[in-house]
């Protein structure tokens, strides 16, 4: 199984991610920019996101449908994916891998998302700060579609451990996936 935690900087998936394994039997995090950190080792840097390098997408499945092939569980991806056409691939490629997939938007609005982004202690410096403020947009705008495809968890007044919480009970209402 997957869950796939999706949402824009500063929404909560990584932290989220952490919270859900120490609560899910059997499960790590999948970390896809990795994949997208390979591609770029080999093809050279893309000129915009990795995530529009083709190979991205089916290199995301296919790695997916190994480890859990190898390893069992679950795997917890906290990734952005703000392309609905990347979205489908991505979702197409795990189906007919026979992969379940939990797929929840962590959302807040803009003014908690700027201010998680402004005081994130390791955002890159100035520069960090500034790619990841100038990402919300795009966020926004594909709001429409994310919210048709995935489960919304609305994390702004919500701590991290909470939204683990609402995320493992929507998948497990009777906490049967769970360690508690």
């Amino acid at each position: 199984m997957i869950i796939w935690l999706n949402g824009t900087f500063g929404a909560g998936k990584t932290t989220t991610a952490g919270e859900l394994t120490t609560r899910i039997r059997d499960s790590r995090i999948f970390d896809a920019e990795r994949v997208g950190e390979l591609l770029g080792h080999v093809l050279g840097a893309p000129e915009g996101d990795f995530q529009d390098v083709p190979p991205w997408r089916g290199l995301v499945v296919e790695t997916a449908r190994q480890v859990l092939d190898h390893a069992g569980g679950t795997l917890v991806v906290p990734q952005t994916v703000l392309v609905e056409q990347y979205w489908q691939e991505i979702r197409a490629g795990l189906a007919a891998a026979g992969i379940p997939v939990h797929h929840f938007l962590l959302h807040a609005d803009q003014d908690t998302l700027a201010h998680r982004i402004a005081t994130d202690p390791d955002p890159g410096g100035a520069a960090g700060r500034r790619w990841r403020l100038d990402h919300l947009p795009r966020y926004q705008q594909a709001l429409p579609w994310l919210y048709r495809e995935a489960e919304v968890i609305d994390t702004a007044e919500l701590p991290p451990d909470l939204v683990a919480e609402v995320a493992a009970a929507r998948i497990w209402p009777h906490g049967e996936g769970l360690y508690r």
